[in-house]
């Protein structure tokens, strides 16, 4: 007998990307020969994103070296790196006039530096193109690589954005090339090398974990100083994905919200929608409403 899913429940139901600001958005990204998370994660967000004005950039290319079993980034051997590629990004960031400018990348572990050197690049020409702009990346493990993550934090982004994403006991199917424990420890990295930076992870929720082992996550991202928490519906983007076991309700995510502000966490984000970088820009002034430009 086969296995049943459950079914996509109402306040799941999104509208089909389109818009004039939807369409001035994807020519842009073309024109630049850029790629953008919304895109090629398939961002149940997009249109209400784009039609807003705001994008996530994917830098070091669209193929990852990592094989997540959530994710719907292609996986296989990278191209070359592209050093043109922060210039398109800052270019485009100043196109838009953006406030707020999440960047994010592929894995690329077949790099000695983990493409960091990319990511500060980015960073340091949206410093010169849109000086009034606050940066948020949000960063690969490196493998543990520590001097990579000092290339990034050399930059002075605002905010140090690396995802946990699951609880640890599902960590061997959800994400088998990461370590939960690293994780932890490069934020524990970070606070040590820039504590100006404000740093933030994401979960997400619906692949069989227990509230008691998100509440778990919660306190160990909170002992080692994460300040802002991020907590969404997983949804299946293919029948090659793992299956979603089942839908958190509205209700369920705003008692986890509750929960996490008792932790101590500044601002928190928590619904079926919510992704990482979904409503970024509030989610900075929520968690330090007088943010500004740290400049290089």
């Amino acid at each position: 007998m086969a296995l049943r899913h459950p079914e996509r429940p109402p306040w799941l139901k999104v509208r089909f990307p389109a818009g004039e600001n939807y369409e001035r958005l994807r020519v842009l990204m073309r024109d630049q020969e850029l790629h953008t998370v919304c895109e090629e994660a398939h961002c149940p967000n997009i249109g209400d994103c784009w039609n807003r004005g705001t994008a996530t950039f994917m830098i070091l290319g669209d193929t990852c070296t990592r094989s997540c079993g959530f994710c719907a980034v292609k996986t296989g051997r990278p191209g070359t790196v592209d050093l043109g590629e922060p210039r398109r990004v800052a270019l485009a960031i100043q196109r838009m006039g953006l406030r707020h400018a999440v960047i994010t990348s592929v894995n690329r572990d077949e790099l000695a530096d983990g493409g960091s050197s990319i990511f500060a690049e980015t960073i340091r020409w949206t410093r010169k193109l849109s000086p009034e702009v606050t940066v948020e990346v949000l960063i690969p493990d490196f493998k543990g690589v520590w001097s990579a993550l000092q290339n990034v934090l050399d930059a002075h982004p605002e905010i140090l954005n690396h995802n946990t994403e699951t609880v640890p006991r599902l960590y061997s199917t959800v994400r088998p090339q990461g370590n939960y424990q690293r994780s932890l420890e490069l934020f524990r990295q970070a606070r040590q090398m820039d504590p100006g930076a404000l740093t933030k992870s994401g979960l997400m929720v619906g692949l069989g974990e227990s509230v008691d082992e998100l509440i778990a996550v919660f306190r160990d991202l909170r002992d080692v100083g994460v300040e802002i928490l991020t907590v969404g519906q997983y949804l299946r983007p293919s029948l090659d994905h793992l299956p979603v076991v089942r839908y958190w309700t509205p209700e369920e995510f705003a008692s986890l919200k509750q929960t996490a502000l008792a932790l101590g966490f500044r601002h928190v984000e928590s619904g079926p929608l919510v992704r990482s970088s979904y409503h970024a820009e509030e989610q900075v002034r929520g968690a330090a409403p007088a943010i500004r430009p740290r400049g290089a």
